[in-house]
């Protein structure tokens, strides 16, 4: 499968930014070693990645960056984005590192609006992040922020059209509070919002009864 990015989207100004980790055994989705084991965990997340790239790559909704953890060449990651569009994420937290990848992405001159996702909610499809997108430009109900929350307390998406890096700041990352908090963040800045449907992501063993509902073959860690 080609990494090879088609010229034609629907919002070419626009960047989906991927936030995912190095698939490296013992260093992914360890909270879930006691019921997978940690070769269970790396391939329920490599296939969780892989998902997620592909269905944005074949959308053709907006081109497409991977911020990584580590290691930007690695084959998995350059299977669906060409090198130039791969990059290491910079911060002590993920409020950092999204602040940094916003502001980078926002100064290149070419990019006027951008979602973030993240690799471990399955139940993202293409129409969600269209649908953020669509929010995000819409002209009758202008927006500053669109957030995808998550059914734990967090979010799955957020999509903005300018470096609002300041609703980054000052959050509880990983706890049930994030959602609340940067909603805080963004009626102290002003922002106008809109919420899309709340979705589920994978983190602790709770979620793992849900993957058979999206793909029979994200569910067959289960038996090892």
């Amino acid at each position: 499968m080609s990494a090879k990015q088609s010229g034609s989207y629907f919002y070419p100004s626009s960047r989906i930014l991927i936030f995912g980790r190095e698939p490296v055994l013992g260093q992914v989705k360890s909270r879930l070693e006691p019921e997978l084991g940690a070769e269970g965990c790396l391939a329920l997340y490599r296939e969780m990645l892989s998902r997620i790239l592909g269905t944005l790559r074949d959308s053709n909704l907006a081109p497409l960056e991977l911020w990584v953890s580590s290691n930007p060449t690695h084959k998995l990651f350059l299977t669906y984005c060409n090198n130039k569009d791969i990059y290491l994420q910079k911060g002590k937290n993920l409020g950092k590192k999204m602040a940094y990848a916003v502001s980078k992405s926002l100064s290149s001159g070419e990019v006027d609006g951008l979602v973030i996702v993240g690799s471990d909610c399955p139940a993202m499809k293409e129409g969600y992040v269209a649908d953020a997108l669509y929010f995000l430009y819409c002209k009758r109900n202008k927006v500053d922020v669109v957030i995808g929350p998550a059914l734990d307390g967090g979010y799955v998406l957020i999509a903005l059209k300018r470096p609002h890096v300041r609703i980054f700041q000052d959050i509880e990352w990983g706890t049930g509070r994030v959602m609340e908090q940067t909603l805080v963040r963004i009626a102290a800045g002003g922002l106008r919002y809109k919420l899309l449907e709340p979705l589920w992501d994978v983190d602790g063993p709770e979620d793992l009864k849900r993957l058979e509902s999206v793909d029979p073959r994200l569910n067959f860690q289960l038996s090892v």
